[in-house]
């Protein structure tokens, strides 16, 4: 028997699941930027540089706490993001909303149904490709949000990712012609 394990306990390690637990814990928002002069010389720019670097803080613990519990590594889960965010495109492509459930928390799933129907009233359907690779990938803003303060371990961590992409999109009536786009352009 291990110190500190009590007689009949077994140690269990930390489990790693890849998915949302199906809200927004803080959503990101951009920030509004404020002259330089202003964050140095007036009492609302000091109070809000030190509420960007209190952002800052959390989003670098997190994402330690992340690469120290997980082996995390930036390349690897920026490429499974950018499956899953390909997988996204190409079902609201095909106007799948029923796929889509799956993929998107509630309220972005209602929000982007809404925006497949709005689109099929104008368009019969859309073609809708990813040029890969992504112009640019970046995390916006990391979280850890803890389930029991006594432990660090049941905890969750969300990120908040970016991306840039070149994209080729064609919409098509009814009859099956063009109406918007050009698929050999990118946008």
């Amino acid at each position: 028997v291990s110190k500190g394990v009590p007689v009949g306990a077994k140690k269990v390690g930390l489990k790693v699941f890849m998915m949302s637990p199906g809200f927004v814990y803080e959503p990101y928002c951009v920030r509004e930027p404020i002259p330089f002069w202003k964050r140095l010389f007036t009492r609302s720019g000091w109070t809000r540089t030190k509420e960007d670097v209190i952002l800052e803080m959390k989003n670098a613990y997190a994402v330690s706490r992340l690469r120290k519990k997980t082996g995390y590594t930036k390349k690897q889960f920026y490429d499974q993001a950018f499956n899953i965010y390909k997988e996204v495109n190409k079902l609201m492509a095909q106007g799948d909303t029923s796929s889509l459930r799956k993929a998107l928390t509630d309220s972005m799933h209602s929000t982007v149904k809404n925006e497949i129907k709005r689109r099929e009233s104008k368009w019969k359907s859309v073609h809708l490709e990813l040029v890969e690779p992504a112009v640019s990938i970046r995390t916006l803003r990391a979280r850890m949000i803890g389930l029991d303060k006594n432990d660090l371990d049941k905890a969750f961590i969300q990120l908040t990712l970016e991306f840039v992409t070149k994209q080729k999109f064609e919409a098509y009536n009814s009859k099956g012609e063009v109406v918007s786009g050009d698929k050999s352009k990118e946008v």
